[in-house]
């Protein structure tokens, strides 16, 4: 999933809890599946920019010349405009596009694999 071409809100909205809650039985189970998603997407996000950034690094460069490169200043704007990794989870949650397991619950799959399954 190319997460540059989300849906995902970039300012803070509200959400009805009780529809999340709705969607896997338990708004803390909800919660935590979107931590644990939001958790990788900043890894990916992270991995990502560092790659694009060391094509930019010189280990002789003076400190002015750091300042000064401008396609490094704007691939760092790039992601810092980029929805945060916590809207992101939870736009994926909300449309279904995640797939996750309660271990409580082994039986029933939850998100794409559900939808593939029937």
């Amino acid at each position: 999933m190319d997460l540059k071409k989300t849906n995902a809100a970039v300012t803070t909205i509200t959400r009805d809890v009780d529809k999340l809650e709705e969607m896997s039985g338990n708004i803390y189970q909800t919660v935590m599946i979107v931590a644990k998603r939001a958790n990788q997407i900043a890894v990916e996000l992270k991995e990502e920019l560092h790659q694009k950034l060391e094509e930019f690094s010189s280990y002789t460069e003076s400190l002015e010349e750091i300042f000064e490169n401008r396609e490094q200043i704007e691939i760092s704007r790039m992601y810092e405009r980029l929805p945060k990794p916590t809207s992101i989870a939870l736009q994926e949650f909300i449309e279904n596009k995640l797939f996750y397991r309660i271990p409580e619950q082994t039986e029933k799959i939850h998100g794409i694999a559900e939808n593939n399954n029937q």
